[in-house]
């Protein structure tokens, strides 16, 4: 596959309100500076994308490897690239953006550490937010016997993507141990900010890191 060129502009296509109500994307897209180039891991429907473009003015890219995905991207006006995380980024010069997202999308893959290496290959920032599995109740599901199901963990145990559940303090270690400082973190829980006992209080994480220099 030829080098992408991150100088493409993205569609005109606008989001569509729900969108711009969740809160979730509010939090990575004060984290954008405007202008910016982004890449979207694992974009989906390219909602993120288009939200980062009407708001933050961002150029860029996502990938996915859903057929349906893709097609939505391509109606959204969203610049995608139909590819598998898991085998890397090739496609993408060292340095191409400014931040690479990985939205909801880290529990579910495979080969964590060399994801997040290709994160900070091609970018300056990345960003991951993912559902704390130390949230308070998924500690009590756990405790009655069962594995958490919530609207963070919507999956039942037997047909889940996700593999690969952490809490806040299981990434802190990660990226400690794989040369990632962590610049910035945020817990949601709901629509709220959650800065008391966050591994304890708090459902879904963001973190804000870079190649430890």
């Amino acid at each position: 596959m030829d080098r992408a060129n991150t100088d493409d502009v993205a569609g005109v296509e606008e989001c569509s309100p729900s969108v711009a109500l969740r809160p979730d994307f509010g939090v990575i897209a004060a984290w954008v500076k405007p202008g910016t180039r982004v890449l979207d891991l694992g974009c989906g429907d390219g909602s993120l994308m288009c939200f980062l473009r009407d708001t933050r003015d961002v150029r860029g890219y996502g990938v996915e490897i859903d057929d349906a995905n893709v097609l939505a991207c391509f109606n959204n006006g969203v610049n995608v690239i139909q590819s598998d995380l898991e085998s890397g980024l090739q496609s993408f010069e060292s340095d191409s953006f400014d931040y690479v997202v990985l939205s909801q999308t880290l529990q579910a893959v495979k080969n964590t550490e060399r994801i997040v290496k290709e994160m900070l290959r091609v970018s300056k920032e990345g960003i991951v937010s993912f559902p704390n599995f130390g949230y308070w109740k998924n500690r009590l599901q756990v405790l009655a016997g069962h594995m958490p199901v919530s609207e963070a963990l919507p999956y039942q145990w037997f047909d889940t993507p996700n593999i690969h559940n952490c809490t806040l303090g299981d990434f802190e270690e990660f990226c400690s141990q794989h040369g990632a400082h962590i610049l910035e973190r945020r817990v949601l829980n709901g629509n709220h900010q959650n800065t008391f006992l966050p591994n304890l209080l708090g459902m879904l994480a963001f973190y804000r890191f870079e190649q430890q220099k």
